[in-house]
């Protein structure tokens, strides 16, 4: 193959058909996706284990390559939470009749194709799928060679039960993986709508800096928790512990510890016992790595500055002890993604400060920040988490894969 762009033409050709689809056959299709998923899924986890196969037991991408039976199950119940969402098109913004009698409406309506790049997130192929079918959108899908055979069987599903439904089955495509395609893609302005990267915050920038086609930034995060001196401490460790080890690879997992200094002595044993069982690596500045050296903390480095401002994606994180609020807030600013942060904190103005002065997609006051998440906000999927402030922000779900239509309506009127 020398170019994509008949899939790319295919693509915008089906856009008139999914477009035009309504809302009860879209919940039909995407309840019948749900049951042929599970229906799949010894052979999902077949493809699932070539894929798993090719890559390195210590890679952190593995955790999220892998797709075993819970995880498959959660997949179609995903799904069929979308199936049930009220349909973002067609939705009356505005409407008015003006003074000459025209009359004006504005209205939802499908962004068109959506194109996704990502990496090793077979997850994504079956949620991009399910949340454009929804929204009456068209998507191309370019997902990561590590996850290729994966990815082929779960876009062969979703066709077949587009085909079973008498429908295009261009409405949902997989790129080639071939790295020569991507430019083709980032510039395929004349076909594709918008590209949304999921993935490395390398991958991120690349798709930003080279696309002509429109870009949502679904990001890297660079995750503080920021324990302040008033925080009722073994409910910080709990949080910490929680955002640090329940699925490091991630982008909502702690990145970063900043620790009040006058509850440091208190705070960092009881931290260090829970981190400790999960074998969490720690890399602390000198005054925590003191600290962490006298209580034989196994896994311990001493800080480098690149070490803040990074996105572990693994059981590894760093810790920074700070003098007040001031410096946690100056801190978070310079090394933040603007992904999800979180203050654990009993002082209700320290708290409101926190939550209004951070510049972040999502914010938190003692709890994880493991909670960012569509599915958990009530958003069904997600495409991922958007940390940009232009037409969507935070969770990149159903709600925001449409745009703005003006219809008007006269009788005659010149102007």
């Amino acid at each position: 193959m020398e170019n994509i762009t008949q899939i790319l033409i295919d693509a915008s050709d089906a856009t008139s058909q999914i477009r035009v689809l309504s809302a009860v056959k879209k919940e039909q299709l995407l309840k019948k996706l749900a049951s042929k998923l599970e229906d799949n899924l010894s052979l999902i986890i077949k493809e699932n284990k070539k894929d798993l196969g090719r890559m390195e037991d210590g890679d952190p991408k593995k955790d999220r390559l892998l797709l075993n039976e819970e995880r498959i199950l959660g997949l179609a119940a995903s799904v069929r939470e979308v199936a049930v969402l009220e349909d973002p098109t067609n939705q009356i913004i505005l409407e008015k009749t003006l003074a000459n009698g025209l009359f004006i409406q504005k209205k939802s309506v499908a962004l068109g194709v959506v194109g996704v790049i990502y990496e090793a997130r077979p997850n994504v192929t079956v949620d991009v799928a399910a949340l454009c079918i929804r929204s009456g959108n068209v998507c191309v899908l370019r997902g990561g060679s590590d996850a290729d055979d994966t990815n082929k069987i779960l876009i062969s599903i979703i066709q077949d039960v587009l085909s079973d439904f008498g429908l295009n089955k261009n409405i949902v495509q997989l790129l080639p993986i071939d790295r020569k395609f991507v430019e083709e893609l980032l510039t395929a302005d004349k076909y594709v709508d918008i590209l949304i990267p999921r993935g490395s915050q390398s991958l991120i920038d690349f798709v930003r800096k080279n696309a002509k086609v429109p870009v949502i930034e679904t990001g890297a995060g660079v995750c503080h928790t920021y324990v302040e001196a008033s925080a009722d401490l073994e409910n910080a460790a709990k949080i910490v512990r929680n955002a640090k080890v329940t699925r490091p690879s991630v982008c909502n997992a702690l990145d970063t510890v900043l620790l009040d200094k006058s509850i440091a002595v208190d705070f960092i044993p009881k931290m260090a016992k829970l981190l400790r069982a999960d074998e969490v690596e720690i890399f602390a500045d000198e005054q925590s790595y003191q600290l962490l050296k006298n209580i034989d903390y196994p896994l311990l480095n001493k800080a480098e500055e690149e070490d803040f401002g990074r996105e572990f994606l693994s059981l590894k994180c760093s810790v920074r002890l700070v003098n007040d609020i001031d410096e946690a807030l100056s801190h978070i600013k310079k090394f933040s993604s603007k992904h999800s942060e979180a203050i654990i904190s009993e002082n209700p103005e320290k708290i409101e400060r926190f939550l209004n002065e951070v510049d972040a997609a999502a914010v938190y006051a003692n709890a994880s920040t493991r909670f960012t998440d569509g599915g958990v906000f009530g958003l069904g999927a997600e495409i991922g988490i958007s940390t940009q402030k232009l037409h969507a922000r935070g969770p990149f779900a159903l709600e925001k894969l449409v745009t703005e239509k003006w219809v008007v309506k006269g009788n005659g009127q010149v102007r």
